[in-house]
């Protein structure tokens, strides 16, 4: 039996009780109490996730930019200032999806590229091939000695900023999906960026390992939440925020699961896929779904992998949950293409069709709810 693997932070999770789950080989915390809870101070206060089962990794080289040009669906050629970021998925040639990730572009010889934790070892072994491939001659660095939090809320840049005092300068008027260096911190050397997964405002934080329980033990005194695994779940579906493995993944077209907007077509730029996803186009659309409560009350919970019943054909499921924010049951799903927002489906819960209404995503965004629950 292989054991799991442990992000920096693991002591300090149990020192809080939090209840641990294997999460792709990890040994990660899914609350530490009340997963309603954490959720509710993220989208009022500010919390904080461990996500140091993410892999940093670092490319350096003269073809840099080339290399992404080519590498991922969205257009580098974005990327002029120092630390923007980008978000794009990372294709097979068939046009699936191995990855999505964010792009950080510091300089025309440094980029930093931040990938899911359950694909991390296969994206690396796809980027070395295509370096290979193209000769870019590229260094390819995973960074193993890095630790990240992410902390994210309303109040979340100010509670950093108390931790941080010396970063609130330069990080006080970045705009989202922008970072910014600090070589030199209370904490070491750490990178603050303005992303998230939660669809409220906040930082992550790139530290050194050896410096990242310090970090999260000043964070947690200035009144950030720890929060595990089951809020972030839930926090990133009501902000309609796509999870690798659930709502797409190497047999999913990033334009089949929501996300054309992050693919270049646009350009004459070639990417890998490019083609197969020009051949064969848009087979499915990507929605939200509320379920509709019959009498006052609801016929279930919305899951991952239940059969969407439309006049058109059928679709599915792909992450479903219960809303705190919404108090209502909601999912993602992959439908025929004519089913559109307002139109109500049936879902199949327990071999019963209940009925649910299509909606336009996301749910919610910075603590309020977007979708219209009349």
């Amino acid at each position: 039996m292989t054991s799991l693997q442990h992000t920096p932070l693991h002591a300090a999770h149990l020192a809080l009780n939090a209840r641990m789950v294997d999460f792709g080989g990890w040994d990660m915390p899914v609350n530490y109490g009340s997963q309603i809870d954490e959720h509710r101070a993220v989208r009022t206060d500010a919390g904080m996730f461990d996500v140091s089962h993410m892999r940093v990794v670092d490319f350096h080289g003269e073809a840099v930019r080339d290399f992404f040009r080519y590498a991922i669906a969205n257009n580098v050629d974005k990327l002029t200032t120092p630390g923007k970021a980008l978000y794009s998925c990372l294709l097979k040639s068939d046009g699936g999806v191995i990855d999505d990730l964010i792009v950080y572009y510091f300089s025309e010889t440094y980029f930093r590229v931040v990938v899911n934790a359950s694909t991390a070892d296969k994206d690396i072994a796809w980027f070395g091939q295509l370096n290979a491939e193209g000769e870019f001659n590229l260094s390819i660095t995973p960074r193993g000695d890095l630790g990240i939090i992410a902390v994210q809320g309303p109040n979340a840049r100010e509670k950093v900023w108390q931790v941080l005092p010396d970063t609130r300068g330069q990080t006080q008027d970045i705009k989202p999906f922008n970072a910014v260096n600090f070589p030199s911190t209370a904490f070491g050397e750490l990178m603050l960026a303005r992303t998230g997964y939660t669809g409220e405002d906040g930082f992550e934080i790139v530290v050194s390992a050896t410096h990242v329980e310090a970090l999260w033990n000043a964070l947690h005194a200035a009144g950030v939440t720890p929060a595990g695994l089951g809020a972030r779940d839930t926090l990133r579906l009501e902000a309609g925020m796509n999870l690798y493995g659930q709502d797409m993944d190497e047999n999913v077209s990033p334009l089949d699961a929501g996300l054309a907007w992050t693919v270049d077509l646009k350009t004459p730029r070639d990417f890998v896929g490019r083609a197969a996803l020009e051949a064969n186009g848009s087979k499915a659309s990507f929605v939200g779904l509320v379920l509709i409560k019959e009498n006052g009350r609801a016929g279930g919970v919305l899951r991952a992998h239940q059969k969407v019943v439309t006049p058109h054909g059928d679709g599915e499921i792909t992450s479903g949950t219960f809303s705190p924010s919404m108090q209502e049951s909601i999912a993602f799903a992959r439908v025929p293409t004519a089913v559109a927002p307002g139109d109500t489906v049936q879902v199949v819960i327990r071999d019963k069709q209940v009925p649910a209404r299509v909606v336009k995503l996301p749910f919610v965004r910075n603590g309020k709810v977007l979708v219209d629950l009349q």
